[in-house]
């Protein structure tokens, strides 16, 4: 008879620290991807803080390195440019940090990366429960951080999640003017603002009258485009805190690290085209349903919500658009074994 291991399952036991452990090589877990290579017109790789250089950060973690890797396969092959990528990893300093960059490195033996390891006492004392308990990881609230985890000769970054597949040139989203914003991203004007925060909140003049001067639109946190030199000088970190420290004391919002996001930025950033964050697609926070995509052009799809695309395929009741993802995917099937 023959066993099958779930991909689920065997990706925690791979990603467990190495003493508990089985002895199982990561690297005939995933599939080592091509190596792309610079078209002729870009510029040379020697010359990294010329502006030529993009700069893309993400967290890391055992839950997400599935759609870490499709991730980043999806930037590398739609860039022109590839060689001129560098990729900055986050991780929580409590995770397995080295099985995390010998995964990377495994299936991107080319790729320019470093890994960071982020403590999550840092954030840890101003996190408050929200409506679902994966937006609780201090992993999640790394982003409001990335000034200080970087180098400062990092000046400018753009943050991606890792449940998204770009099908466009990153180097197109770097390039965004940001004028005199701290960040870029896509807003959604439309959307009920009022939502994101409680009535606790409204009905407190001192604090909703924060967005006075402002025309807010919500904006999903996962794909930005950062000036981390501004960030820096205008002490932005401290800001966002400051709102999480109010959070901890009296109730203002329910949904993780996007609202003091929100509360700092929101009527403040450059706008991005809404083709570079074709978001929603993993369904909402409670049910996540099958969602289509928004009116308009695409650059890149974000299965932000419940639901991920590998989990759904894995359980064979993937949405249509799940199919888009699926060749990103660089997980072998599932070892068997005879009993």
């Amino acid at each position: 008879m023959i066993k099958f291991i779930p991909l689920s399952l065997l990706l925690l036991l791979l990603l467990l620290p190495s003493s508990a452990a089985p002895t199982l090589s990561i690297s005939q877990q995933f599939k080592e991807a091509p190596q792309f290579y610079n078209s002729p017109e870009c510029p040379s790789t020697d010359h990294t803080e010329d502006g030529s250089t993009v700069h893309v950060a993400m967290t890391l973690d055992a839950a997400y390195i599935r759609g870490s890797m499709a991730a980043i396969l999806s930037v590398l092959q739609h860039s022109s440019c590839p060689e001129n990528i560098i990729f900055h990893f986050v991780t929580s300093a409590s995770s397995n940090t080295f099985l995390l960059h010998d995964t990377i490195a495994n299936s991107f033996p080319y790729l320019r990366f470093n890994v960071y390891p982020f403590e999550d006492s840092v954030v840890a004392g101003l996190i408050s429960t929200s409506i679902r308990a994966a937006l609780d990881c201090p992993l999640n609230y790394a982003r409001s951080y990335l000034a200080d985890i970087l180098p400062t000769h990092v000046r400018k970054v753009v943050y991606l999640d890792s449940d998204l597949v770009l099908v466009d040139d990153i180097a197109k989203l770097a390039a965004t003017p940001l004028r005199d914003s701290i960040l870029a991203a896509p807003e959604y004007c439309n959307a009920n603002f009022t939502f994101y925060f409680t009535p606790t909140f409204w009905s407190n003049p001192s604090l909703s009258s924060t967005f006075d001067d402002r025309k807010p639109c919500y904006f999903n946190t996962g794909v930005m485009v950062m000036d981390l030199d501004r960030w820096r000088d205008g002490g932005y970190t401290t800001k966002i805190e400051e709102w999480m420290e109010l959070q901890k004391r009296m109730r203002i919002y329910e949904l993780g690290s996007l609202p003091p996001f929100l509360l700092v930025f929101a009527g403040k950033i450059a706008p991005v085209d809404h083709r570079w964050n074709q978001h929603g697609l993993g369904g909402d926070n409670f049910r996540g349903l099958c969602r289509d995509l928004h009116p308009g052009p695409v650059s890149l799809l974000h299965w932000s919500g419940k639901s991920k695309p590998w989990v759904r395929l894995d359980a064979e009741r993937p949405c249509p658009l799940d199919a888009l993802w699926a060749p990103y995917d660089l997980l072998k099937p599932p070892f068997s074994f005879d009993s």
